[in-house]
């Protein structure tokens, strides 16, 4: 180990630490540029390469760039995005869920209701949220309340292969599987008034939230360009301590190669979110006479991606490459890239929970960006498997219990519910415990489900 290894942890969370996941952690500060500590979040286990819930930042100079630390889900990121409506107007949960249901492509291999050109894709990797925006599918405003304004910079589509390009051209404005959701939920206790008001966010409020990446172009890619980078490790004799972290160095032409493909499938995946966000609130329209207007965008947030940004790094400004795989950008106060208002309080950061418990919108701090590069958490954190999951409850057995809560779900399959039960995961009020109670991220408001889609 080059750097000691750091992470997030409660006494209570602590019989969910798995060794795999932290020998992955040590993995990770071995490798060479690796800057202060490798890092992981509260909700941390066992991943491809990184740990979810790892982060790792490098210099650029002698540092690398590796899939195994952004992972298969290119961008896989979560947007809130709130109504006027409060919990009273919302009778018939389950006649919206449908509708919902109905006009967004939910599952493995679903395909959206409008499919690409070839120009159109390009510059969906090109331009990400703005193409939708351009063509009508979201508002200006959905821009400024979205990391990175919703494109990341670099993209050069010509590492992107025709067999990424196939994948991803169908599905732009699908939901797609796995953890993947989209959720109406209730504002149910606020913790930051100050903060809340500036997010647009108060008591009793309905709001909407949707967790997706970028589908099967991001996956591709990051197939793809393992392949090149399996052998830019052996070219350029980097000793790896798992073959899982195959990488390249950030300025040699396989690591800028995969650093402009995966933004690529980064905007692609803004694009996706932006597409969902519109067909909601064409859902909302139409149930409750609103413009999109009065359905704003609180906030949009990556995880799974590696990005260029400036930390203070022994009292000196410097440019470094951080890896947030499962991990959530929480830029402090006084920041670049915070939208607008937020300066002296600092970046919306949106950490959902299971399909059973609460999510929490919290706000970026300044002790994240001494401590984590500007990291924090980025959900609940799974302690089961999908396959072991599936044989503790059926999904309709979950179904029935979560409707007795008061929590509609809908999904492709039983099996679809029973992956993502609740139990398979950590309570994701006490990973939220310990990023705040740790500093690298301050709880504002907490959020329960009341109408779930899963993918």
């Amino acid at each position: 180990m080059r750097v000691p290894g750091r992470f997030y942890l409660s006494q209570e969370l602590m019989g969910t630490l798995e060794e795999g996941a932290v020998t992955q952690l040590a993995n990770i500060a071995t490798l060479p540029g690796i800057c202060k500590n490798s890092l992981a979040m509260p909700d941390i286990h066992w991943g491809y390469g990184f740990p979810i819930g790892g982060v790792g930042a490098f210099t650029m100079d002698e540092g690398v760039i590796s899939p195994g630390g952004v992972g298969f889900d290119i961008n896989c990121g979560v947007r809130l995005v709130a109504t006027p409506l409060h919990r009273s107007d919302l009778k018939e949960v389950k006649t919206v869920l449908q509708q919902l249901y109905d006009i967004v492509p939910t599952g493995v291999g679903t395909k959206s209701c409008i499919t690409a050109s070839d120009r159109d894709l390009n510059r969906i990797m090109t331009e990400g949220a703005r193409w939708t925006v351009d063509e009508g599918y979201g508002t200006e405003r959905d821009l400024l309340w979205c990391e990175e304004q919703g494109c990341m910079e670099g993209a050069d589509i010509s590492h992107v292969s025709q067999k990424a390009r196939k994948r991803g051209r169908p599905q732009c404005g699908t939901l797609g599987s796995g953890n993947h959701f989209l959720e109406i939920q209730c504002v149910e206790e606020i913790f930051d008034p100050e903060a809340a008001q500036a997010f647009g966010i108060e008591e009793g409020q309905i709001c909407i939230m949707i967790h997706c990446g970028s589908r099967g172009l991001g996956h591709q890619v990051c197939t793809d360009h393992l392949k090149i980078l399996e052998d830019a490790s052996k070219k350029y004799h980097i000793p790896l301590a798992d073959k899982q972290l195959a990488c390249a160095p950030l300025k040699s032409p396989e690591g800028e190669a995969y650093l402009s493909a995966m933004a690529c499938a980064a905007n692609y995946a803004w694009a996706n979110r932006q597409m969902i966000t519109h067909l909601t609130r064409e859902v909302f329209s139409r149930a409750f006479s609103l413009c999109a207007e009065e359905m704003p965008l609180v906030y949009d947030v990556t995880h799974n991606v590696a990005k260029i940004e400036e930390h203070m790094v022994d009292g000196k400004r410097t440019m470094l490459c951080v890896h947030r795989k499962g991990a959530t950008r929480a830029f402090g106060p006084g920041t670049h890239d915070l939208p607008p208002g937020c300066d002296t309080i600092g970046q919306p950061v949106i950490i959902p929970g299971s399909m059973g418990s609460s999510s929490y919108l919290l706000k970026g701090t300044q002790g994240a960006m001494e401590k984590t590069f500007g990291s924090t958490c980025h959900g609940a954190g799974r302690v089961l498997s999908r396959s072991q999951a599936k044989k503790m409850a059926t999904g309709e057995s979950i179904q029935e219990t979560l409707a007795r809560n008061g929590i509609t779900v809908l999904a492709p399959s039983g099996g679809s519910i029973a992956e993502e039960a609740p139990n398979a995961y950590k309570p994701s009020g006490e990973v939220v415990k310990v990023v705040h109670e740790a500093g690298i991220s301050a709880r504002v408001a907490r959020l329960n489900p009341i109408g779930v889609i899963k993918g």
